[in-house]
């Protein structure tokens, strides 16, 4: 990675944590009053939904490819959204994994702890 690159990852990282805590503003409406150029903005936009698609989110996959060829802004904005959109779906679906083995393991625990009781009771 250019060591040009790494500053506006930096920041980008920075934009979307501050999005994120926006609250009833939409993402499009934040990039737009932070000063982001309208045509960033929709391809945040348009590649944050496809970055939650393409993690299993259900979401829509939403590409211009027409003016993500013609614009670079809109091209970066995509490219950006899907990259922070996609990684935030996915740690979200591990997550939910985690707690899904979790309640397994436990189950199957309590159901063995259940029948250890029922045989000391059968024993008396």
């Amino acid at each position: 990675m250019p060591v040009a690159r790494i500053p506006s990852l930096i920041l980008l990282a920075g934009l979307f944590g501050t999005v994120s805590l926006a609250g009833c503003q939409s993402t499009h409406e934040q990039l737009l009053t932070e000063g982001y150029p309208v045509e960033f903005a929709d391809g945040f936009e348009a590649g944050c939904s496809s970055g939650r698609q393409a993690a299993g989110a259900l979401d829509k996959f939403r590409k211009d490819v027409p003016r993500y060829l013609a614009q670079p802004l809109y091209a970066e904005g995509w490219n950006d959204g899907f990259r922070q959109c996609e990684a935030t779906a996915d740690r979200s679906a591990e997550g939910q994994a985690w707690d899904r083995n979790w309640r397994d393991r436990d189950r199957e625990w309590r159901h063995h702890v259940d029948q250890a009781k029922g045989q000391a009771l059968r024993r008396k």
